[in-house]
Formats: C-alpha cells, sequence, structure tokens
C-alpha cells in the first residue's frame, strides 16, 4: 500500500509540473481589461520635420537608418517621447498613424511607459516590438489588434518588456516565484521563462487588481490559481499608476533620440 501511495504522489506530481497553461498568448483572453473609455496620459503630438533615425523593422529583421517623419508626444505627466514614422508614409499619413496609436499608449500606468522614450512605426503585418527604450509598431497588425480590441493589451505586453524586464525577469524573487508557482500563465511564457513571462504576466495581473470587475470569476479564479506568488511579487513593488489611478507626479523625461 506504502508503495502504491508513493506511486500514485509521484504520478500527480508529474501531472501538475506538466500541466498545460491555460491560455495560449495573455493579450487574446479579453478586450475589456482596458477600453476606449478608460482616461489617457496623452496630451499632444507636435511635428518635429525629419530626421535620421535607426529603428528597427521586422520586414527585413534588422536595424536600418530611415530618414524618418519625427513628432513628439507629450504626456499629462510630463513624460515625452519621441515618435518616428517611416518615410514610406508622407507626412499627414505619418501624423494620422502617430495620432491613432498615442492615446493608446497614454492609457498605459506610468511604470509601463516609464522607459519608453521612442515609439517606431512602420507599414506591415508583423508583430509589435518592446525593449530597447522603444515601443515598436506594424500598422497593419495593429489595424488588426484594433478591430479585435487588444491594442491596449498588445501594448501592455510590448511595454513590460521595455520598462520591467530589465530589471525583474533575471530578478531572484521573480525566479523564485515562477518555481513555486510551478506553472506558467500561457504557453508564450512557458516557452520562453526569461524573455516573455513577466509581459505574459503582468496583463492578467493588471486585471486582477486593477480591473476585477472586467473579467469574470471563472477567469479570475484561473489567474490566481495558476500565479498566485508572481501575483505576490508584482504585489510587493510600487507602481506608479497614473492615469489609471492616482495623480500624476510630473515625472519629467528627456525626448531620447535613437540613432
Amino acid at each position: 500500500m506504502k508503495q502504491l501511495t508513493t506511486i500514485l504522489l509521484v504520478a500527480c506530481a508529474l501531472t501538475s509540473a506538466e500541466a498545460k497553461p491555460p491560455f495560449g498568448g495573455t493579450i487574446f483572453v479579453s478586450p475589456d481589461i482596458v477600453t476606449d473609455d478608460d482616461p489617457t496620459a496623452f496630451k499632444k503630438l507636435t511635428r518635429s520635420g525629419k530626421g535620421v533615425r535607426r529603428m528597427f523593422d521586422r520586414r527585413i529583421r534588422k536595424f536600418a537608418g530611415f530618414e524618418a517623419h519625427l513628432f513628439t508626444a507629450t504626456f499629462k505627466d510630463g513624460q515625452t517621447m519621441e515618435v518616428q514614422v517611416n518615410p514610406e508614409f508622407s507626412a499627414d499619413e505619418a501624423y494620422r498613424e502617430a495620432k491613432k496609436y498615442l492615446p493608446t499608449i497614454g492609457q498605459l500606468p506610468f511604470t509601463l511607459r516609464e522607459k519608453a522614450a521612442t515609439v517606431w512605426i512602420h507599414k506591415g503585418n508583423h508583430g509589435f516590438g518592446g525593449g530597447n527604450n522603444n515601443l515598436l509598431i506594424h500598422t497593419d497588425m495593429g489595424e488588426g489588434y484594433i478591430s479585435k480590441g487588444i491594442l491596449a493589451e498588445a501594448f501592455f505586453h510590448e511595454a513590460a518588456h521595455t520598462s520591467l524586464d530589465g530589471v525583474h525577469a533575471r530578478n531572484e524573487k521573480w525566479i523564485a516565484a515562477q518555481k513555486k508557482d510551478g506553472e506558467f500563465i500561457s504557453g508564450y511564457a512557458k516557452g520562453n521563462p526569461k524573455g516573455e513571462d513577466i509581459a505574459e504576466s503582468f496583463l492578467l495581473y493588471f486585471a486582477v487588481r486593477y480591473k476585477p470587475e472586467r473579467i469574470d470569476k471563472t477567469l479570475k479564479d484561473k489567474i490566481k490559481k495558476t500565479m498566485p506568488n508572481r501575483i505576490a511579487y508584482f504585489d510587493s513593488l510600487q507602481y506608479e499608476m497614473f492615469p489609471v489611478e492616482g495623480k500624476p507626479k510630473g515625472a519629467v523625461r528627456p525626448v531620447v533620440e535613437a540613432r
């Protein structure tokens, strides 16, 4: 009997360890975590002419120099970003594309916008990107996100790469939380635990902690059950959440030009 009990315990442990994550990718879980009616910190967009900028373009899979259309985006908390738009757009098209995305970027809490100094905009049906103190947009993919109502959710993911990964993805306490949870919130996170787990986890943490009324109890319980230690880790941090909640703290950030 003792031997049988041991076998059953080992089998249960293996089943738990090999459990399939509840989601494929978290930006697709719900289009209601952030809505168009939510406040934005975006204030204005100012034309800055043209200039050579070094930008990453997924279509050619490398950085290249572009004579980009330039704009300065200003936010209500004092932050600024330089928006760099591929010259494949006309000047007016570039302005319209930038104006299309900046209000949604402004819906991100400052803690996610904090390290984003630039925005790159290209045509093409290729994935958005984060990192490099930047947010990367390909407009055909952007239109798809807009039609599905998940543009803000996509920016949450990419901005987490930009502002959180460098500090937290390899933090010992974060890695300990991963191990204690024993599961990943998505298949995407499980496939790249160092590169995608923060970005995949933070959006649903945000849903549970800041917009719980927008997800049903089943979903809420699933998130809490899957990553309780990650949630505790995020809870332990100090966030600046404007415009989601609180007042702007006037954290002025200079435009950083990527050359």
